[in-house]
């Protein structure tokens, strides 16, 4: 598994730990929330079905430090985490594609409470243009670049249709966002500088269809051989 990095190879974190860590998050929030004040790595791997060991080199990347005996107070596990996923601080966003998935996350309310700000949307149809989505407005996609750079808008998120997906990243190229979070299926072609997470929703729905498949014909087979064992 490569490690999370922007495309000039300044690794930052191994991408299971960048996995892992909302995972920690949550969990962490709710022992906050229900007053739990310290904890180990040995109790969060055992509630979490992970090795104590590798849960201990997650939260190292943080930053935080724990007591030896002792463990980690819970507040500074989840201020810590908040601080190095960014989830401290609120980024604005573009959102290109104001289609059913675009729509659902300009819906999203828990974005927010994890650093991101949706603030625009922006679409070719002119069905859609001039519309309010969950109360964003949609604007033509063509003047994406200029107001990102008047906005000073640094993440960009793509949710169009493969076809269009390259000349969306161009715009915001131009517009001078630096981090895209792509839901296309397709490979962006970017400059260097620029960070691109390709969400890849059906890669993951192709290796889940593929196991369930696999589970059911290996199911159907057993109940064949105890059919014929029967008879």
């Amino acid at each position: 598994m490569e490690n999370a990095a922007d495309s000039k190879g300044l690794t930052t974190i191994p991408e299971p730990t960048l996995r892992r860590l909302p995972i920690y998050y949550q969990y962490l929030r709710n022992l906050e929330s229900a007053g739990k004040k310290v904890i180990s790595c040995t109790t969060i791997g055992n509630d979490l079905s992970l090795d104590p060991t590798q849960v201990r080199k997650d939260l190292a990347h943080t930053g935080v430090e724990g007591k030896p005996k002792v463990g980690y107070m819970v507040s500074d596990l989840v201020r810590k985490i908040e601080e190095f996923l960014g989830w401290n601080k609120i980024n604005a966003a573009f959102l290109a594609g104001a289609g059913n998935l675009g729509s659902a996350l300009l819906g999203y309310p828990q974005f927010r409470e994890h650093g991101l700000s949706i603030v625009a949307a922006f679409d070719r149809d002119p069905a859609k243009v001039g519309s309010l989505i969950h109360g964003k407005r949609v604007l033509p996609l063509e003047t994406l670049p200029g107001l990102a750079r008047r906005m000073g808008i640094r993440l960009g998120i793509i949710t169009v249709p493969p076809a269009a997906a390259q000349e969306v990243a161009d715009f915001m190229v131009q517009g001078g966002i630096q981090a895209i979070w792509n839901f296309a299926p397709v490979m962006l072609k970017v400059p260097s500088s620029i960070v691109v997470r390709n969400e890849e929703l059906y890669y993951s729905l192709a290796a889940l269809s593929h196991t369930l498949a696999k589970k059911l014909n290996v199911e159907i087979k057993k109940g064949e051989e105890g059919y014929a064992s029967s008879n």
